[in-house]
């Protein structure tokens, strides 16, 4: 028996189905031998990558090395020439329609920039997920809505205005709220903070991390911000040379003897604090010189 209102998913089965890494952690995200191409650009090569259960993961590199390229080739947007991705347990592409629609109701996707319809309202906007993916009543959507509004720390006036009527960090807090529309397992965060000032995405740093305790979220956040991965992520992953150079905590980041990574996370743009009883560099405050 499923709930009124939803469409029947197998939610149970792809939960129990989920892997575990070699410490014991829930892997919602696995990807061995990811081989990416087009036309003759091979953007990804042998790409292996974990995301665990409850992490806020942080994908940085180079411009042009295949961040949003993998984000999304995970999601099903761009096809691979090699190798598999399981999420939650499933092997999203070769997958039937039912276990199809039971992953893509775990997961939530704020792209970059908001993406929003620009035809809708905020609350419309938010209630998109819901209409295609749910059975439910327009008073019933309307409730859940302005939850999720208040739940990414907007007014509830915001509800009514249009994309072209809110500001910067009022179209990523309404794209999150719309990512965060079904009640999903894991996000996916695609340059979150950018052109946001520092004070803005210093908030939107705290407001990720809040959600990933109070509600048990993974995050997946593709991002150039040195503040959001010192700060936010519980592990980062470099992307170069079309494969994940590098992947762990930061004392991991910091250690790492690549001229990419060195100078990126060692770079002008930094300062230096204590880490865990060690003098090591942390990023400035955006804008910072």
């Amino acid at each position: 028996m499923h709930a009124e209102g939803t469409i029947p998913v197998e939610n149970a089965r792809l939960s129990s189905a989920a892997t575990r890494d070699e410490s014991g952690k829930e892997v919602f995200i696995r990807a061995r031998g990811v081989t990416v191409r087009f036309g003759a650009k091979t953007i990804l090569e042998n790409l292996d990558l974990d995301v665990r259960r409850g992490e806020i993961m942080g994908f940085v590199g180079p411009s042009g090395t295949g961040k949003s390229v993998l984000l999304r080739t995970i999601l099903g947007l761009n096809q691979k020439q090699a190798g598999t991705i399981e999420v939650f347990g499933v092997d999203y592409e070769n997958a039937n329609d039912r276990d199809r629609l039971a992953v893509e109701r775990r997961w939530g996707v704020l792209f970059q920039h908001g993406a929003l319809f620009s035809s809708l309202t905020v609350l419309e906007n938010i209630q998109v997920p819901m209409r295609e993916y749910l059975r439910l009543s327009p008073k019933l959507m309307d409730e859940l809505a302005r939850l999720k509004i208040d739940l990414v720390g907007l007014a509830q006036d915001a509800a009514d205005k249009y994309p072209s009527e809110l500001s910067g960090g009022m179209i990523k807090r309404a794209a999150l709220a719309r990512a965060l529309s079904l009640d999903p397992d894991i996000v996916f965060l695609d340059e979150p903070t950018s052109g946001l000032d520092p004070i803005g995405a210093a908030d939107f740093d705290e407001l990720i991390m809040t959600l990933r305790d109070t509600l048990g979220l993974s995050v997946y956040m593709v991002t150039h911000d040195l503040d959001s991965l010192f700060q936010a992520c519980d592990r980062i992953a470099v992307l170069g040379d079309r494969k994940v150079l590098v992947e762990g905590p930061l004392s991991t980041m910091l250690e790492y003897d690549h001229p990419w990574v060195k100078s990126y996370f060692h770079g002008k743009r930094a300062r230096t604090v204590v880490h865990n009883g060690k003098s090591v560099v942390q990023s400035k405050p955006n804008g910072a010189g």
